[in-house]
């Protein structure tokens, strides 16, 4: 199985790695906003994606198309997300493209989901929170925290 771990970096990063176990004995591939990154997990590859935000639009168009050729390039059988946006991307082009996906709302959003995380629950196979009392009925789950 080929699984891709992307997020931003900082605490995202950090929770993304502190997840990597449980991926053991699969075929990982890392991916993040901040290039030197890729020295953590020298044995797998590694892709730079361009940071982004909401408030400007082009940036995220751009970091959209690199996602996505990433993708198109990996064809992984899994995306894991910890956020944000570039997640956000992986999530819904990897569904789109038949890919089982995963996210995990960042533990520092601790009184309510991430607004990715609210956008994320429609293309997630699997939609965890980090806190017990954000979990829902409808989602997402809670299932322990990684930190």
């Amino acid at each position: 199985m080929k699984v891709l771990l992307i997020s931003s970096s900082g605490g995202h990063w950090v929770q993304m790695s502190r997840v990597k176990p449980a991926f053991a004995g699969a075929e990982m591939i890392f991916a993040s906003t901040e290039k030197h990154y890729g020295q953590h997990n020298p044995d797998h590859p590694f892709f730079y994606i361009p940071d982004a935000s909401r408030s400007s639009p082009f940036r995220l168009a751009v970091q959209g198309g690199a996602v996505l050729w990433l993708i198109l390039r990996q064809r992984p059988d899994c995306i894991v997300t910890t956020g944000a946006t570039a997640g956000l991307w992986a999530l819904v082009f990897g569904k789109k493209l038949g890919a089982k996906t995963i996210w995990l709302d960042s533990i520092a959003n601790s009184l309510e989901l991430s607004l990715c995380g609210k956008k994320a629950q429609k293309y997630a196979d699997l939609y965890l929170t980090q806190w017990e009392h954000l979990a829902t009925d409808r989602g997402p789950e809670y299932a322990g925290a990684v930190i």
